[in-house]
C-alpha cells in the first residue's frame, strides 16, 4: 500500500524592505593601475567544430599528397642510408730502408702526380751503386782482354795452318826424291844409302804434317776456349749490369712521389725517422675520383640496374644533393667477402636479408666541387624508371 504523498505549497516570497546589498560592507578601492582580473575564455561550440573540421581537412589534403608523391614518384625509387663516399687512395710506403731525410708535404696538402712527396737519405745506395758500377768496369776489361787473346789464337791457327802447308810441301817433295831414288836404285845407277836417306825424308815430311795439323787443331781449342771464357765473363757482365740497375732502382726509391694527383691524409711520418720497405707513411686521396658505395637489400636488387640515375644526399651538406648513375653491382654480398664468411648450412638457422654493394658513380661536376670525402654518409634513391631498357639478349640472361 502506498503512502500518500504530501504536497506543499511553496511559501510565497517574502518581500523584504531592507536590500541585503546596502548591508554588505562595501569593498576596498582598487589601484588605478591594476589590472583587470582575466576572464576565463569560453569557446563557442561552432568554433570547436570549425577547427575539427579544418583539421581534418588538412590530415585529408596532407595523406592525399604523400599518396599523389608516392603514386608518381615514391613507388619507383628504392633508397637505403647504407652508403657512404669512397675513394681508391694509395697508401705510400718506401721499397728500401734507411733515415728520413726531407719531407715535402704536410697534412691535407694538395699534391700533383710525380710531384716528391719525401727522401730517405740517399748516400748508402749511391755508394753501392758505385760500387757496382765498379764491378762492371772490372769485367768490361776481362771481356777485352778475352777478345785480344782470341785474335792472337785466330792468329796461332793461322800459323799452324800455314806450317801444315809447308809440311805438306816437304812431304811431296820428299815422296817424290824417295820414288826417284827407288828408280835409281832399280837401273844400278842409284845407290842403296841414297835410297835410305830419300825414305827417311819422306817419313819424316809426313810426320811433320800430322805435327802441324795437330798444331792447327791446338790453336782452333785455344781459340774456342777463349771464346768460351769470353761468354761466361759477359753473362757474369750482364749479371753485374742487372745489379748495378738494381742498386739504381735503390736509388731512385728514396725519393718518393705522388702516384696520382689529390690530397695528403694520415701523414705519419718526419724528418729522422728510421723506415723500412711497407712502412705506413701517408694516404694519397684522389678527391676527383670518388664514387659512392650503396649497401642495399637483397629484396631491392629487382629494378636496380646499371645505367640508372641516382639521387644523392649527403648527411655533411644537407642543403646540396648530389647526382650520380649506377656504375656495377658486386658479384656477391658483402658478408661473403668479411673475413669470416656464414656458413648456413651449420647448426640453427635464421633468415638475415642481406646486402649487395652496389658502386654508383658521381657526377664529374659535383665531383669538381670538392665537398665530397671519403667515408661521409650518404643516402641513396635510385630512380629505377631511368634504368635502360634491356636488349632481348639481356633479357633472356637475366632470366
Amino acid at each position: 500500500m502506498q503512502r500518500p504523498r504530501l504536497v506543499t505549497a511553496a511559501p510565497a516570497e517574502r518581500a523584504d524592505p531592507i536590500d541585503r546589498r546596502e548591508l554588505q560592507p562595501e569593498a576596498p578601492a582598487a589601484p588605478a593601475d591594476a589590472a583587470p582580473a582575466p576572464q576565463k575564455a569560453r569557446r563557442a561550440p561552432g568554433a570547436r567544430k570549425m577547427l575539427l573540421g579544418a583539421a581534418v581537412v588538412a590530415a585529408l589534403a596532407g595523406g592525399g599528397w604523400y599518396g599523389y608523391e608516392w603514386w608518381t614518384e615514391g613507388r619507383f625509387l628504392v633508397e637505403t642510408d647504407d652508403a657512404y663516399v669512397g675513394a681508391d687512395m694509395a697508401v705510400v710506403a718506401p721499397k728500401i730502408s734507411g733515415y728520413v731525410e726531407s719531407v715535402a708535404v704536410a697534412d691535407n696538402a694538395p699534391v700533383k702526380a710525380g710531384e716528391p712527396l719525401l727522401n730517405v737519405d740517399p748516400a748508402d745506395f749511391r755508394l753501392a751503386l758505385q760500387a757496382a758500377e765498379g764491378k762492371i768496369a772490372t769485367q768490361q776489361a776481362s771481356i777485352d782482354r778475352f777478345d785480344s787473346q782470341i785474335a792472337a789464337a785466330e792468329a796461332q791457327t793461322a800459323q799452324a795452318k800455314a806450317q801444315v802447308d809447308s809440311a805438306s810441301a816437304d812431304r811431296d817433295r820428299a815422296a817424290a826424291d824417295y820414288e826417284r831414288a827407288q828408280q835409281l836404285v832399280k837401273s844400278t845407277y842409284g845407290s842403296k844409302q841414297a835410297l835410305d836417306q830419300a825414305k827417311a825424308d819422306r817419313d819424316r815430311t809426313v810426320a811433320a804434317v800430322e805435327a802441324a795439323r795437330a798444331g792447327v787443331a791446338a790453336a782452333e781449342a785455344n781459340r774456342a776456349v777463349l771464346a768460351a771464357q769470353k761468354g761466361e765473363a759477359q753473362r757474369t757482365l750482364q749479371e753485374f749490369e742487372t745489379a748495378r740497375a738494381q742498386r739504381q732502382r735503390d736509388l731512385d726509391a728514396t725519393l718518393i712521389r705522388a702516384p696520382f694527383d689529390g690530397v695528403i691524409g694520415n701523414k705519419a711520418v718526419q724528418v729522422g725517422d728510421y723506415v723500412t720497405p711497407g712502412k705506413r707513411l701517408m694516404a694519397v686521396v684522389p678527391l676527383d675520383r670518388v664514387y659512392v658505395d650503396a649497401n642495399f637489400k637483397e629484396t631491392q636488387l629487382a629494378e636496380v640496374k646499371p645505367g640508372a640515375k641516382v639521387r644523392l644526399s649527403v648527411d655533411a651538406y644537407p642543403e646540396h644533393d648530389v647526382t650520380g648513375v649506377v656504375d656495377s653491382l658486386a658479384p656477391a654480398s658483402g658478408a661473403q667477402f668479411s673475413l669470416l664468411p656464414p656458413e648456413n648450412a651449420t647448426g640453427n638457422f635464421t633468415k638475415i636479408v642481406q646486402r649487395v654493394p652496389v658502386r654508383i658513380r658521381v657526377d664529374p661536376q659535383d665531383v669538381a666541387k670538392g665537398r665530397l670525402r671519403p667515408g661521409l654518409s650518404v643516402i641513396a634513391s635510385v630512380d629505377t624508371r631511368t634504368a635502360p631498357k634491356l636488349t632481348s639478349d639481356a633479357a633472356d640472361l637475366r632470366r
